[in-house]
């Protein structure tokens, strides 16, 4: 009987983010997952009961790890430092993006609830530490009163899924999306 390899479970979340990008839900498979980490079926069943069990601690670990690099937003100090700062942690998390939709593919099953509810109100403790964003910009008068703090951050949030068709890099990409979100993209008359 072959030794059974050990995994990290940052090796394993890697692997089943890989897999998830690239298969999509119905695509993802233990098998799959067991092939490229080098390990047997079995060695991953000793941890998670099915897909849909793992697939959700996993989203679960990437939210998480993601509001933790959101709430260093509060540490910066003015309106123009947290834009910066915001779009910049949004374009280093852009596969968050697409794992989102997956993640409302996964079946109720009785194990993963409690990280099945869990999943579904991170979302809403993300959107809570971005408050004091919106307040800052409005309170120096860099945001319109008038536009609704949940249009604003759909807006900054969706930018991440405009397709970049044409290779511009990154640097450049993120900086025209920001001018587009802070000035428009309208000349001034």
């Amino acid at each position: 009987m072959a030794r059974e390899r050990k995994f990290s479970t940052s090796d394993l979340f890697q692997s089943v983010k890989h897999i998830l990008l690239q298969h999509g839900y119905e695509g993802f498979t233990i098998s799959l997952l067991a092939d490229r980490l080098e390990v047997s079926r079995g060695a991953l069943y000793k941890y998670y009961d099915n897909k849909d069990e793992l697939i959700t601690q996993f989203m679960v670990y990437e939210m998480e790890q993601f509001i933790d690099d959101l709430k260093e937003i509060n540490s910066h100090t003015g309106f123009e430092s947290k834009f910066s700062f915001l779009m910049e942690t949004i374009f280093n998390k852009t596969e968050l993006h697409q794992l989102i939709p997956i993640a409302k593919q996964i079946k109720h099953h009785p194990d993963g609830k409690e990280n099945k509810d869990k999943l579904e109100k991170l979302p809403l403790e993300m959107y809570r530490y971005l408050q004091d964003f919106i307040l800052t910009g409005k309170k120096e008068g860099k945001l319109k009163h008038h536009i609704p703090d949940s249009v604003m951050l759909g807006m900054i949030f969706q930018s991440v899924a405009i397709p970049n068709h044409f290779g511009i890099p990154k640097a450049e990409w993120i900086a025209s999306i920001k001018d587009i979100l802070s000035d428009g993209m309208f000349v001034s008359r």
